[in-house]
């Protein structure tokens, strides 16, 4: 069926004649045109919205009885009799117009969300599917999330980004709210651009302003640094932690003078561009209007409790508020495979940075490259007491691998063919250390062997990391994209599934 000929049927249903809040109440059970989401059945102001799908593509159709459909929409009009209607590719300047006449699209700050789940998608046709698992648990989703290394590997824009979760959204129905997060920021002009695309969540990532070989310094070495930095900062410092004892819900934490001293060298740079960074957001957002989280993560060594405790104090003494704090965690966290590292010791820091975080104002403690840890993600609900974010980006993209492993054999294979002559290229990129001898030859594969490599750990680092190389060439691209719209139903089951188990493992409580 035409897009026209779903435009057709859906003015014949007469479902943009009804009361709005009686659409909402039936609009689950009523009879649909082929190819119409039934989710995303919406009225406004005599308009009927609805996405609607054909073998070959998406569109947005705004059917009023009017004789003029909303003008701030761009697409190709169609008329009969006593209706008049556009059909609308799914633009970002259309999903724009849609997000006017439907507030809930807009993305909003969650601070005040307990549990969040961050929910990357690189090819911008898992939101839907993502929300299927999502909206079944009593947890927040955040979408759009991106970061500038992402943006450069897959040549799309925040706009773009943010437009594909809109659409995600609007399909699903979801009108219950969600986050959109600019991952990994560094610069003011980066941050700027997401505010004026529309983010609400601003990930800042300090590690160029950081002085992580601070860690590995002798104290004599501390020493002298210590004393380049402005003797305000020095003395306020000092005043601060020495001969200090914290104590945490029946822990204490002490920091020493050669301790203090180094955490000092190690993040006075970062602290003082966090606080640039949080009036600009102020200035431009106000508060409330935005949540901010910091990234101290992407550095070679684990931040240490006490090390955590200076930052936060550091961070509130300059009147910085985040809503989620991103450590450096004991052990390896790498893409696309659980947790490798002793659990028992992970435990005992991960509780001592949520007791940290408890009391220095209850922000969330967020784990980042967290998809797939399964092995933690129980001591991760338990110890934070359910108030977390868990960052997820790449996991997505190996569902959607998963499915052309079953559905399309020939052109897995070209994947992962790319995939492991890329690596070079993507490992300067990803920090993974995958064990490629322990890979099964994929030329003695039969194809209905070929979806054990997705459960496979270094089968799926290299998959996981190879992305932007595997989509560079256009052909391939092309076919990957025909097909996850073909089997999309499948797609959205495998995203529904993996993240649930993802859910149920933190312990997340059931709706």
């Amino acid at each position: 069926m035409s897009f026209s000929a779903v435009v057709h049927a859906l003015a014949r249903s007469k479902y943009h004649t009804l009361p709005p809040d009686l659409l909402q109440e039936k609009k689950q059970h009523l009879p649909l045109p082929e190819g119409v989401y039934s989710a995303s059945l919406f009225l406004s102001n005599h308009t009927l919205f609805a996405l609607a799908r054909t073998a070959e593509d998406r569109r947005l159709l705004a059917l009023s009885s009017a004789s003029n459909p909303p003008p701030s929409f761009q697409g190709d009009l169609v008329q009969g009799e006593g209706w008049t209607a556009k059909l609308c590719p799914l633009t970002p300047e259309n999903a724009a117009a849609l997000r006017s006449v439907f507030p809930w699209l807009n993305p909003v700050s969650l601070a005040d969300r307990p549990a969040t789940i961050g929910c990357g998608d690189r090819l911008g046709l898992a939101t839907s599917g993502q929300l299927r698992a999502v909206r079944k648990f009593a947890v927040a989703p955040v979408l759009a999330q991106q970061s500038m290394r992402e943006l450069t590997l897959t040549r799309r824009t925040f706009a773009e980004v943010l437009a594909d979760a809109v659409w995600g959204v609007f399909q699903a129905g979801h009108t219950e709210g969600f986050g959109a997060d600019a991952d990994h920021l560094k610069t003011l002009p980066d941050i700027a651009k997401a505010l004026d695309a529309g983010y609400t969540m601003i990930t800042l990532d300090l590690s160029a302003v950081l002085r992580p070989e601070a860690a590995m310094f002798s104290d004599s070495e501390i020493a002298a640094e210590f004393e380049h930095l402005a003797e305000p900062t020095r003395r306020a410092v000092l005043n601060a932690y020495a001969d200090r004892v914290f104590s945490l819900d029946g822990e204490t934490l002490a920091l020493s003078s050669a301790e203090i001293r180094r955490c000092a060298v190690l993040y006075t740079r970062a602290l003082d561009f966090a606080k640039e960074v949080y009036d600009f957001l102020m200035a431009r957002r106000g508060a409330g209007r935005f949540d901010l989280e910091i990234s101290v993560d992407e550095t070679t060594t684990p931040t240490l409790p006490s090390h955590h405790l200076f930052f936060i104090r550091e961070l509130r003494r300059r009147g910085v508020e985040i809503v989620s704090l991103a450590p450096r965690f004991i052990g390896e966290f790498q893409k696309g495979i659980d947790y490798i590292g002793d659990r028992a010791e992970f435990r005992r820091q991960f509780e001592s940075h949520c007791r940290i975080a408890r009391a220095h104002g209850h922000y969330k403690i967020s784990v980042h490259s967290g998809s797939d840890k399964f092995a933690i993600f129980p001591i991760v609900g338990e110890a934070t007491g359910g108030r977390f974010h868990l960052k997820t980006a790449g996991t997505s993209w190996l569902e959607a691998v998963r499915l052309v492993s079953e559905k399309a054999p020939g052109l897995f294979r070209t994947f992962h063919e790319t995939a492991l002559r890329r690596l070079p290229d993507a490992q300067k990129l990803y920090h993974i250390t995958p064990a490629l001898d322990s890979i099964p030859d994929i030329r003695t594969l039969p194809d209905v062997k070929l979806s054990t490599l997705l459960d496979h750990p270094a089968a799926r680092q290299v998959l996981h990391v190879a992305y932007g190389f595997i989509l560079e060439e256009p052909a391939i691209q092309r076919e990957f994209y025909r097909l996850l719209h073909t089997e999309e139903e499948r797609h959205h089951a495998l995203l529904e599934r993996h993240f649930t188990r993802h859910l149920e493992a933190l312990g997340v409580p059931k709706l």
